[in-house]
């Protein structure tokens, strides 16, 4: 239960520019390594904090070659790649607005993007890109300028290249004198605004929300406060920098003097993780849940030692974090569960992370106490991209599984009457871009933002999260259930990947399940149930009860017009791709309750009344 309404923290934070955050950072670290990248060979290709600063004068000279200049929009569709630092800082040296655009999008809805926010240039990261930005500009009068990290395909004409980009920069970064351009650039009115980003759209039109300099440079600057970050430290870069939380940790280790290096893509993560063997790492949920079903999902003798480990690691942390010594039989059982299972977690991880940080979407506090319990510190915090993104955050210091943490430094929250979370502090955006009334309902005349969440401040004075005011369900009875403690409830279960629960306006409440087929396949295999795919797997009842167990034992202790009913199976994982999840891995629910239309209405057919679980029909 939540015991206040209100909590500050009044700790001062300076103004400052990003391209000041930028500069100090050459300035202290100049020699030391900036950015890394993996080459082909998996060698790590490295440039100091001096190098980065020569090509950013480089891209702002580019960008003027090109007639552009303060008050401009460029855009950057691209994955992490150093590329994309050096566009973002080479940009806002130059008082220009970036605008990143997620990868994943369609054509038409970056053609959205790039109307609405009137860019000027896009940086594309590869062909695949190049030809997503000219199609979502088919039929312009005038098409933005476009520039291509990878060389452009033979075809493609009018492309500029990032090397006759770069090239062009050379030839006329001189013409404005190298201390003329530092002072310009960090002469920059804190308050003018920095960038745009766009919302990830789970219920409509994407907004742009305009963020200034200040807004960034004070939320980098708030979270080093509260979270140590150290110039020996090295991180991987995946999560992305189109995504709010990525970009600020990267303005955050930068200004700190830490290595950046640059993951490959998503795929290859866990490769990279162990190549650059980083040290503090951001990332999100999802990683965390699949990271823990491939643990949970061992063979034979395997899968017996790996749930004593968990039992093991259990009590050890349940000990730790309640602030007492175990006992030196738990300690002693515990440093040979730590041998047999947990070590193999951290060598995956590198072998050298002391904690990684994370947010954009709920983490399963089982799952977060089973990490804890390996000795891998998973830091929740929360935040909007309409607060650059962190509020609150947990630290090494002041840390507690199932909540969000304290606010950050200069930052205050208030919950108001019907549980909102208010949130208030110079992170807080300037308004949405050619959207007036949104920002008006948005934001007060005192400053306080409406997140849209729902949430309470318990005794130690950590935020806990219930669920997106939007997402709350009204059972036909009145109740009011908040989806995702209940969902995170069962995403414990080795037999379930991914989870939402459905049923407003209904009598009873149902889940739709994605379950993890590989271990689902192997129970499978252990009981003789032979099947030619996923859907014959799911159509055989001893599969059906099987999860029903699996899923409902997990609810006990639920009052009973909040416990779930009744169970769909879904073959397909929910995925960006497929237009379920959004760029930051949040679930668009609207989305689900059409794309499983007919599952629905099965499951709530009164001639199914004595059914309970269903499979999706496809």
């Amino acid at each position: 239960m939540g015991t206040r309404d209100y909590l500050a923290n009044r700790t001062p934070v300076p103004r400052g520019n990003i391209p000041l955050l930028f500069f100090e950072a050459v300035e202290r670290f100049g020699d030391g390594v900036a950015h890394q990248s993996i080459g082909p060979d998996e060698e790590l290709r490295s440039l100091s904090f001096r190098e980065v600063e020569e090509k950013v004068r480089v891209v702002g000279a580019g960008l003027r070659a090109l007639g552009l200049g303060g008050g401009d929009r460029v855009a950057i569709l691209a994955e992490n790649r150093p590329e994309w630092s050096q566009t973002d800082y080479g940009a806002l040296c130059v008082g220009m607005q970036v605008v990143p655009v997620h990868t994943n999008l369609t054509p038409p809805q970056i053609g959205f993007i790039l109307q609405d926010s009137g860019c000027k240039a896009v940086f594309a990261s590869s062909e695949e890109m190049v030809e997503k930005a000219l199609e979502a500009t088919e039929g312009w009068g005038a098409r933005p300028l476009l520039v291509s990290f990878d060389p452009p395909a033979a075809d493609l004409d009018g492309i500029l290249s990032w090397a006759e980009f770069m090239h062009r920069g050379a030839e006329v970064e001189e013409e404005v004198p190298r201390e003329r351009w530092k002072k310009e650039a960090v002469a920059q009115d804190p308050d003018d605004t920095a960038t745009i980003l766009y919302t990830s759209g789970t219920t409509g039109t994407p907004k742009g929300v305009m963020l200034t300099h200040n807004n960034l440079f004070s939320n980098a600057v708030a979270t080093g406060l509260a979270v140590p970050i150290l110039e020996e430290d090295t991180t991987l870069s995946f999560l992305p920098l189109s995504h709010s939380l990525q970009r600020m940790a990267d303005y955050l280790f930068f200004s700190k003097g830490s290595t950046i290096a640059y993951a490959r893509s998503i795929r290859t993560v866990p490769e990279d993780l162990r190549i650059v063997q980083p040290t503090k790492v951001v990332g999100a949920p999802r990683m965390y849940e699949k990271s823990y079903q491939k643990v949970m999902d061992q063979k034979g003798l395997s899968n017996l030692i790996v749930r004593w480990a968990r039992e093991v690691g259990e009590a050890w942390a349940d000990e730790k974090l309640a602030g007492r010594d175990p006992t030196w039989i738990l300690k002693l059982v515990y440093r040979l569960a730590f041998a047999l299972v947990f070590r193999r977690i951290h060598q995956g991880l590198g072998g050298r992370v002391s904690f990684f940080i994370t947010g954009s979407a709920p983490l399963a506090p089982e799952i977060n106490k089973f990490f804890y319990s390996a000795g891998v510190m998973i830091l929740e915090g929360y935040g909007l991209s309409e607060t650059s993104p962190v509020a609150t955050a947990n630290t090494p210091y002041d840390f507690q599984i199932g909540t969000v943490g304290p606010p950050i430094p200069g930052t205050e929250i208030r919950i108001a009457e019907d549980g909102e979370v208010l949130i208030r502090g110079p992170q807080v955006m300037k308004g949405y871009l050619n959207r007036p009334e949104d920002t008006r309902a948005a934001l007060d005349e005192e400053g306080w933002l409406r997140s849209g969440d729902i949430g309470e401040i318990d005794e130690r004075g950590h935020l806990r999260i219930t669920d997106r005011k939007k997402n709350l369900l009204v059972t036909a009875g009145g109740k009011n259930v908040a989806p995702a403690p209940i969902e995170n409830l069962v995403k414990g279960n080795r037999f379930v990947d991914q989870v939402v629960m459905i049923g407003d306006g209904r009598h009873f409440l149902s889940l739709l399940v994605v379950p993890t087929f590989d271990c689902l396949e192997d129970w499978a295999a252990g009981k003789g149930i032979t099947f030619g795919d996923r859907y014959e797997l799911l159509r055989d009842t001893r599969t059906q009860e099987h999860m029903g167990r699996e899923v409902f034992e997990c609810l006990g202790g639920l009052a009973s017009y909040e416990t779930p009913k009744k169970l769909g199976l879904i073959m397909e994982e929910f995925t960006i791709e497929g237009g379920i999840l959004t760029p930051n891995l949040k679930v668009k629910r609207r989305v689900v309750q059409e794309r499983y239309g007919r599952l629905i209405k099965d499951l709530y057919d009164p001639g199914n009344v004595a059914r309970q679980v269903f499979v999706d029909e496809g």
